[in-house]
């Protein structure tokens, strides 16, 4: 019973949440300006029901948002939130397979992708748009996972895999909490 009292108290340490570092022990580093407040977090549902893909607003870009885990369906709940921003302000997030789209001002962007978690460093991912008004462009967002790196992809890919991976996934609700 010592024994245990001992292994105990010595293993605690090893289990107890290290803010000033991730699980893998990297360092967390600050995410830089163009993603946004790191206190903004979001809880996120899935909307199972059918949605159109929304044309760009006049004089306005849209941007499709298309979260492709990889996992098996009912997965949802175990993914990490992943959240986006534009021009350095969340615009919205995404948990397993689901998309979510925003529209934007003609001219060049900035997006960031971050995880929303305490358990790994951000490692942000970061991808530029010089959007044109009355076009529709869709990012596909993964996390890659290998042995000992997870790091996030974020890529334009085409209006036909963008409309079939859209009409494959639901949409993404989600909301900024305090």
């Amino acid at each position: 019973m010592k024994f245990l009292s001992v292994a105990l108290l010595l293993a605690a340490p090893l289990c107890a949440q290290n803010t000033a570092s991730n699980r893998n022990g990297q360092p967390n580093a600050k995410l830089p300006v163009t993603c946004g407040s790191e206190a903004t977090h979001f809880g996120v549902k899935p909307d199972t029901g059918q949605h159109a893909i929304a044309p760009p607003e006049p004089g306005k870009a849209r941007v499709y948002f298309i979260f492709d885990s990889g996992t098996v369906q009912g997965a949802w709940l175990v993914l990490p939130v992943t959240k986006f921003a534009i021009d350095g302000a969340w615009v919205g997030a995404a948990r397993g397979d689901s998309w979510f789209s925003v529209s934007v001002e003609p001219g060049e962007h900035r997006f960031c992708m971050a995880l929303q978690s305490s358990f790994y460093s951000p490692r942000p991912e970061f991808v530029h748009l010089n959007a044109d008004a009355g076009k529709v462009y869709y990012y596909r967002a993964r996390i890659v996972i290998s042995e000992r790196i997870l790091f996030l992809d974020l890529n334009p890919v085409d209006s036909d895999e963008g409309e079939y991976l859209i009409a494959s996934f639901p949409m993404s609700v989600s909301t900024a909490k305090k």
